[in-house]
This record gives C-alpha cells, sequence and structure tokens, in this order.
C-alpha cells in the first residue's frame, strides 16, 4: 500500500461503519450511532481533501467514495423507517429517487457513453439535508428532545428535496441523452 491509496482505505473503513451502525442503532443506542454517523461525514470530508490535496484521485475512489456515501445513508434511513423515526413514505422516496438515478446512469452509459460521476447541485443539497434530518433525530433521541415540528419541517424538506433533485437528474440526462443521440 502506498499513500495513494489512503483516500480510498478510509472510504473502506466508512463502509465498515455501517456494521456498528446498525447494531447500536438496533439497540436503541442512539448516542453511539450518533457519533459513529459523525464518524463517517468526517471520513468523508477528510478522505475527499487527502485526494484533492495530494492528487491522489483515482477511477475506484471516485466510484467507490459515492457508493459509500450511499450505502450509508441509505442504511441509516431504513433503519430510521425501520424504527419508526420517519415515515416509511419518505424511505421510499429516497430509495426510488436512488434507483432512478441509477438504472438512467446505467442505461446512459451502456446506451450513449461513459458517464461521469458527478453530482449535480441540487442533489449535494438533498444530501445535507438527509444528513441534517439524520442528526436532528439522533440528538433527538439521545442528547435533546427536539420540537417535533422541527423534525416534521425537515422530513417535508428531505421529500422535496429528493424529488426535485431526482427530476433535476432524470431532465438534465433526457436531454443530454438526446442531445447525443442526435450527433450520431
Amino acid at each position: 500500500m502506498n499513500r495513494r491509496d489512503i483516500p480510498n482505505l478510509i472510504t473502506f473503513l466508512r463502509l465498515l461503519l455501517i456494521v456498528p451502525i446498525v447494531w447500536y442503532f438496533n439497540l436503541r443506542a442512539y448516542g453511539i450511532v450518533l457519533i459513529l454517523f459523525v464518524t463517517a461525514g468526517a471520513s468523508d470530508a477528510l478522505d475527499g481533501y487527502l485526494a484533492r490535496r495530494n492528487q491522489w484521485t483515482s477511477h475506484l475512489g471516485g466510484w467507490l467514495d459515492p457508493l459509500a456515501d450511499k450505502a450509508m445513508l441509505v442504511t441509516v434511513y431504513i433503519l430510521l423507517a425501520w424504527h419508526t423515526l420517519i415515515p416509511p413514505w419518505l424511505l421510499i422516496a429516497v430509495i426510488v429517487r436512488d434507483l432512478v438515478i441509477l438504472s438512467g446512469g446505467l442505461l446512459y452509459y451502456f446506451m450513449i457513453e461513459r458517464v461521469s460521476a458527478a453530482p449535480r447541485l441540487l442533489s449535494k443539497f438533498n444530501t445535507l439535508m438527509q444528513i441534517v434530518l439524520v442528526v436532528i433525530i439522533l440528538v433527538g433521541q439521545s442528547v435533546w428532545q427536539m420540537p417535533q415540528h422541527w423534525t416534521d419541517i425537515l422530513v417535508h424538506t428531505v421529500l422535496l428535496t429528493t424529488v426535485l433533485s431526482g427530476l433535476d437528474y432524470v431532465i438534465t440526462w433526457s436531454l443530454k441523452a438526446k442531445k447525443a443521440k442526435r450527433y450520431e
């Protein structure tokens, strides 16, 4: 292993954090889950910083990092819904959006050309809102009881950003596909 592999190693370790998060979530040890979730977020920032600062980016890292992020968020959203901390329809919206984006990306890749995994601005905002909702719920379950209306507002904000960012991807990539087909 050399230094260039450090960001990918950190990303892989973030993937491994999913196991204790599931374990402690099911024990309802929400404080520990909060610490692990924040640690995962910090590791995401660290691996990205190291990769960019030192030019240690790689094709593997370009795919592994967003995969680790999605695996973490979807797992936590499944757990939140399972423990009735978010409504099931929000989990469905999050998963459907990700499946639409993934299937659209695969179709584009196989039918048109290679896809670069570059998140859209609205998608980044959606991810931020998803993370904020998780943190607010975990803080509310472990440290300080949050007013219910904060959670309700965040749940509906996440639903809105999930739908809008999904539509943004569909429209953007449909237009790209149409343009690419026109120039064939």
